[in-house]
């Protein structure tokens, strides 16, 4: 690989020159310039982004770290991240824990090595490690979707509590009663807030939240396809929860296999708005907001930051809306009178 002491041989001028043609540092004579860029072009050469990192003490770099990159609502997220990040100049460095706590430092760890401008954590939620592991950390940095205890860091996150509430009361307007959920692991702090919206839109209408019709899982449609089997092999509740899209995907799957008919008898709303809860079927109505701009609005929050690295924190919540697609319906031959 050609090196600046290979251009400026080739030029016929010193490697100091050439360095201020490469950086625009300092003016130089358009001869000595066509001279530079021609002997670039013709050894291929590639500045040294470790080397002119050192001197602007800036990397251009931004670490991404999420904790399953399988997950189609991560993969999405990352994308938003790295659209805005792109346009403003920025590489991202994505990495994936795969919920591993030792995988999850490692690389925290070869981040913060890499003199990263910025930080962006998409937490699993609940994690104390990650938590104290980010304490101390000087480097700008924004927590996005899941809120960190302890950790002094701007937020971008969806209202979980109010969207699990709509989730609910959406069922509710329909006319169902009979309403189960199968919730996220309950040591996570997204899991805890939408279960806890699925039971206040409960007890706003008079219904009693009933322990057999509360599932736990995980965020995936495994966990999703688990629970709903156990849900429709003993007197099927009328309508689910599924407090994420994947869970939600799960559930069509338990219930096609079992002759159960999405929406007719038994309506599923999901959590999220994931490109592909539009094209399973039937297409699965859910709650959400636009991740890709979830993603971008974190990105710039954490541009923000790099720019005013004084500047108090914030918390940037954003509010759901139903997103209506084909798997609810209401209770048939039922009126809903829930409003």
């Amino acid at each position: 690989m050609a090196t600046i002491k290979d251009v400026a041989a080739l030029a016929g001028i010193s490697y100091t020159t050439v360095s201020h043609v490469v950086n625009k540092t300092r003016p130089v004579s358009e001869e000595v310039r066509i001279k530079v860029e021609a002997a670039i072009k013709t050894l291929d050469y590639v500045p040294s982004a470790v080397a002119r990192s050192l001197k602007a003490k800036t990397t251009a770099t931004i670490g991404l770290l999420v904790p399953n990159s399988l997950n189609p609502y991560f993969a999405e997220l990352a994308r938003g991240i790295e659209d805005c990040c792109e346009r403003n100049g920025y590489c991202v460095i994505l990495c994936n824990s795969d919920d591993n706590p030792d995988k999850q430092r490692n690389y925290l760890r070869m981040l913060l090595e890499k003199r990263i401008d910025g930080l962006i954590v998409a937490s699993a939620g609940g994690d104390c490690g990650l938590a104290q592991g980010l304490s101390g950390v000087r480097t700008p940095m924004v927590i996005v979707d899941r809120g960190l205890e302890g950790v002094d860091a701007d937020l971008v996150r969806i209202d979980h509590e109010y969207g699990a509430y709509l989730a609910t009361r959406h069922l509710l307007e329909l006319g169902h009663r009979d309403i189960a959920t199968i919730s996220g692991p309950a040591t996570t702090r997204v899991a805890q807030m939408r279960l806890a919206g699925f039971r206040r839109a409960l007890k706003d209408a008079g219904i009693e939240v009933r322990g057999e019709r509360m599932l736990e899982s995980d965020f995936t449609s495994t966990g999703g396809y688990n629970a709903a089997a156990i849900l429709l092999e003993r007197n099927p509740p009328t309508a689910i929860f599924a407090a994420n899209d994947m869970i939600g995907i799960g559930v069509l799957r338990a219930a096609a296999e079992r002759n159960v008919r999405v929406p007719t008898e038994l309506s599923v709303i999901g959590f999220d708005d994931i490109q592909m809860s539009r094209y399973v079927y039937p297409a699965l109505t859910t709650v959400g907001q636009s991740i890709l701009q979830l993603g971008e609005m974190a990105a710039e929050v954490l541009l923000r930051r790099i720019a005013a690295p004084d500047l108090a924190t914030e918390q940037r919540i954003v509010t759901p809306s139903i997103v209506m697609r084909e798997s609810t319906a209401p209770l048939a031959g039922v009126f809903a009178e829930y409003r």
